[in-house]
């Protein structure tokens, strides 16, 4: 945590407990215990086999769930420490605002949705609720990691162009300025990263790039023109996307914080604009490359034939395992009486890596 804590970042006497009470450890923070569950837990561990934009497998040097989860997270660390915000709420936040994403990313949400549209649906920010809440099982005592009401709100009410949360049963209108710094790092995670594998894969070039504003500053204050090798001049350039949104995020919110007028975290929490923001130009710039990556590289046709094949994998074997649902661990048809076959299905594949996920095809 940063040394010096604002009167407005969320502290363990501010933070609302747990739902069930525990005593004080010895060594860590309510918040510290938090982080560390989420890295212990077993969904943590399953983001490493889980698409990000290609599938894990394919080229070692692609991004993950799991790394990106992690950039996320470093940059999320970054701007509360600036901001004198509990850095390690925030770190907690990031580190498992994907816990709930299906295997073979978007495309596998947006299918499991669709298979699921008569029985509640699928989005994976109220997934990851339900894996901190019930599906992981580490205690004796009760279902879930038992996490902090402040670590969960800001999964709640994560937010991106690619995350729009149910209701959830929260009543805040807001998560806290941590679980504000965690949507925000995301956004910026994401663009930058994803920005450096389409051009590493090929399917971007910058001659693509030349018109999208912030690639272009970024280039020029990585000086990439004067770098001959490409991989070094393709990081750079990456790496000056993210400094220079970090830093302008940093001010923005500083100043939206001073003029706010907030005094409390309840202040926060009544307040349904955000006060972690980018500087009007900066996101529109990002929402550029954002819309760029969407049109140039997301839907570029070699990911689209893969999304198709992704859209039978996954119906198939659905609607087998609701068939057969002994094929699942006995851990989840337990689930079935409560939350139904649709729904325990649903759970058990949503937390399933990649692999496993063409595993159980194969075994079908």
């Amino acid at each position: 945590m940063s040394e010096k804590i604002s009167p407005y970042a969320v502290t363990e006497k501010s933070g609302k407990g747990r739902v069930f009470p525990e005593k004080p450890h010895a060594f860590r923070s309510d918040f510290e215990r938090d982080r560390d569950r989420i890295i212990h837990c077993s969904a943590f561990r399953r983001l490493e086999g889980k698409t990000q934009v290609f599938t894990p497998g394919l080229d070692d040097y692609y991004r993950t769930r799991l790394t990106h989860t992690i950039e996320v997270a470093q940059v999320g660390r970054t701007i509360a420490k600036a901001l004198g915000l509990n850095e390690t709420l925030t770190e907690a936040i990031c580190l498992a605002h994907d816990l709930g994403h299906s295997p073979f990313g978007h495309t596998g949400e947006s299918v499991l949705n669709n298979l699921m549209k008569d029985f509640g649906g699928f989005e994976h920010n109220r997934q990851s609720l339900r894996v901190v809440d019930l599906l992981e099982h580490p205690y004796p005592d009760f279902a879930g990691l038992n996490l902090m009401y402040d670590t969960r709100l800001g999964l709640a009410r994560h937010t991106s162009p690619y995350d729009n949360p149910a209701e959830s049963g929260f009543p805040e209108l807001n998560c806290s300025l941590e679980g504000q710094v965690a949507n925000i790092a995301d956004l910026v995670a994401y663009n930058s990263h994803d920005l450096e594998d389409g051009l590493k894969a090929g399917l971007i070039d910058d001659g693509q790039l030349k018109n999208i504003r912030i690639f272009e500053d970024a280039r020029q204050r990585a000086q990439a023109d004067n770098i001959e090798d490409r991989t070094i001049r393709r990081t750079r350039t990456a790496k000056a996307v993210i400094d220079r949104l970090v830093g302008e995020c940093i001010e923005a919110s500083r100043k939206a914080i001073a003029e706010s007028h907030i005094e409390n975290l309840n202040d926060i929490y009544t307040r349904r604009e955000s006060l972690i923001v980018l500087p009007e130009k900066s996101d529109s710039e990002l929402s550029e490359l954002e819309k760029f990556l969407l049109d140039n590289f997301y839907r570029h046709p070699s990911l689209l034939i893969s999304a198709q094949q992704v859209g039978q994998w996954l119906e198939k074997l659905f609607i087998n395992l609701c068939k057969k649902p002994e094929l699942m661990p006995r851990y989840f048809q337990r689930f079935i009486d409560k939350q139904g076959l649709q729904r325990a299905v649903c759970d058990y594949i949503a937390g399933m890596t990649d692999r496993f996920c063409l595993k159980m095809l194969e075994e079908i």
